[in-house]
């Protein structure tokens, strides 16, 4: 498997084998650990948010409204029940759930490296040459004539902040740390651009 290697001015100046560990890997057809992968993303993202309060915690007497029998009507409590006006709210949604999941080690490497390989395949995996400069305009230039104007992920390393953040506002570029590749970025961007040293990055982060 290769990838062409683009210079700095958009040009392409060769090609680079890529490591069939992490862009040769066969999707298992049956499997579905992309999904929970992303899912597991998701899921962990997620603020809970919405909360209601129990009849515990809503203001009020706990007084019986009116006596147990000999009314006629329908036994009642207090007026912070659930079923009275004001009232608290029964088996409603809390701030304090839950939705974190987990995945194992090896299953999130293999789904992660499963998006690589099918980005290499499709031939949507490109390097990025030697970079000088750290001007938006720059990269933006690379961007028109490399990517065609296209929706890309660039993926840099931590030493590469001045790449990094003269990405961070091109509307059609995200850029990304190596050690910090995820599903839904790779799922929404067409292309992924590794430069040379994030892509040499890899067996260290994965090692």
């Amino acid at each position: 498997m290769k990838a062409n290697i683009f210079t700095q001015e958009g040009a392409q100046k060769g090609s680079v084998d890529l490591d069939p560990v992490f862009f040769g890997v066969e999707a298992n057809k049956s499997s579905n650990l992309v999904h929970r992968l992303l899912l597991l993303q998701q899921s962990n993202a997620r603020v809970a948010l919405a909360h209601t309060k129990t009849r515990g915690e809503r203001q009020g007497s706990t007084r019986k409204i009116y006596p147990q029998k000999g009314t006629g009507r329908a036994r009642m409590g207090s007026n912070r029940s659930p079923i009275r006006r004001k009232g608290g709210v029964a088996m409603g949604p809390r701030n304090d759930r839950n939705f974190t999941t987990s995945l194992n080690k090896k299953e999130r490497r293999k789904a992660l490296f499963t998006l690589l390989s099918s980005k290499a395949a499709e031939g949507k995996v490109s390097v990025l040459g030697a970079f000088k400069g750290s001007k938006t305009s720059d990269l933006a230039a690379f961007a028109d004539k490399a990517l065609a104007g296209a929706k890309a992920l660039i993926v840099v390393t931590k030493a590469q902040a001045e790449l990094y953040n003269a990405a961070r506002n091109l509307p059609q570029v995200k850029v990304v740390y190596a050690n910090y590749l995820n599903p839904q970025d790779l799922l929404k961007y067409a292309g992924v651009v590794f430069t040379q040293e994030a892509l040499a990055e890899l067996p260290v982060i994965f090692k």
